[in-house]
């Protein structure tokens, strides 16, 4: 997987999370099953919310520092822009609908 920057939400226009990573699926998945002690889990922040793919990790890293240094209107700008339904992309990473079940077989 390319690195990647991503915001989560607890919920539409609640707590921001801002993170970077190599694999987008399995770091999203850790924080929406509480897998790790930290702020996601004290703060109930699950919703992959927006998500922007990297050339490299250099090019994630410096991004995620530029991002965590905005102030909380232009986060929420970021994700109106490109998500202004605030919906979930993480439940199509993993393969859910917005049940949090498996997609029905045809």
């Amino acid at each position: 997987m390319q690195p990647a920057v991503y915001l989560l939400a607890s919920k539409r226009y609640g707590t921001f999370y801002v993170g970077v990573t190599s694999n987008l699926v399995s770091r999203t998945w850790q924080h929406r099953s509480d897998e790790v002690d930290g702020f996601s889990k004290k703060y109930g922040v699950h919703m992959l919310v927006w998500f922007e793919v990297h050339e490299t990790m250099l090019e994630a890293i410096t991004r995620e520092k530029q991002i965590k240094k905005w102030n909380r209107d232009w986060k929420v700008n970021l994700v109106q822009d490109q998500n202004p339904e605030w919906r979930d992309s993480g439940l199509g990473l993993y393969g859910l609908n917005q049940l949090g079940l498996p997609p029905a077989r045809e």
